[in-house]
C-alpha cells in the first residue's frame, strides 16, 4: 500500500520590498512521504519569493514532467517554471524550452559538487536563473515546519528574513548564474 502525502496549511504574509509586492496567501503544501521539512520549507520559500497570484504548486515528486512551482498564463503558456534541490540537467535543459523563465533553488549537502557538475551545460540558457541557499539557512527553514503555520517573509534587497512569531531564520539567495 502506498503511503499517502502529508497535507500542510500555510497562512504567509508576503513583504517584497524589491518587487514592490504585498500580499497574504492561504497555501496547502502536501508533502510526499520521501520530501524532508527542508525542502518542503524551501518550496515555501520559493513561493514567497516569486509570489504572484499566477504561482502555483505542481505535483511534486511524484511527477517528473512538472515543477516544483509554476506560472501560466491566461493562455496556458508557462511563464515561470520553478524547481528546488538538484536537479538532474536534463530536466532542466527540457523546461528551459519549454518556459519563459527557469529557477532553480539549489541547496544541499553536494550543492558545490551538483553545480560544478551541471554548470557548463546549463549557463548556456538565457533564461535560467540558479540560486543557492547555504547548507545551514535551508535546515534552519525546515525546523519551522509545522502542519497549520502563519509565517511572514519579509524580502529586501535580496535578503529574506522568515518568522512565525517564535522563530526567525534569516538568509540570502545568491545568485550562481548570470
Amino acid at each position: 500500500m502506498a503511503l499517502k502525502a502529508t497535507v500542510f496549511k500555510a497562512d504567509i504574509q508576503v513583504a517584497d520590498m524589491d518587487r514592490h509586492h504585498y500580499a497574504d496567501y492561504s497555501l496547502t503544501l502536501a508533502r510526499h512521504p520521501s520530501e524532508t521539512d527542508e525542502r518542503m520549507m524551501v518550496r515555501l520559500l520559493a513561493f514567497a519569493l516569486f509570489a504572484d497570484p499566477a504561482l502555483a504548486f505542481g505535483k511534486g515528486l511524484c511527477a517528473d514532467d512538472e515543477p516544483d512551482l509554476w506560472q501560466r498564463d491566461l493562455t496556458g503558456v508557462i511563464e515561470r517554471w520553478i524547481d528546488v534541490g538538484q536537479p538532474d540537467d536534463k530536466w532542466v535543459r527540457k523546461a528551459c524550452g519549454r518556459a519563459c523563465e527557469v529557477v532553480l533553488l539549489a541547496y544541499g549537502r553536494a550543492l558545490e559538487v551538483w553545480w560544478n557538475g551541471v554548470r557548463g551545460r546549463l549557463e548556456r540558457h538565457g533564461n535560467l536563473r540558479v540560486f543557492e541557499l547555504e547548507r545551514e539557512a535551508s535546515a534552519e527553514l525546515g525546523r519551522l515546519a509545522e502542519r497549520t503555520m502563519r509565517l511572514q517573509f519579509t524580502i529586501q534587497d535580496g535578503h529574506v528574513l522568515v518568522t512565525n512569531g517564535r522563530d526567525t531564520v534569516s538568509l540570502e539567495p545568491r545568485k550562481l548564474t548570470a
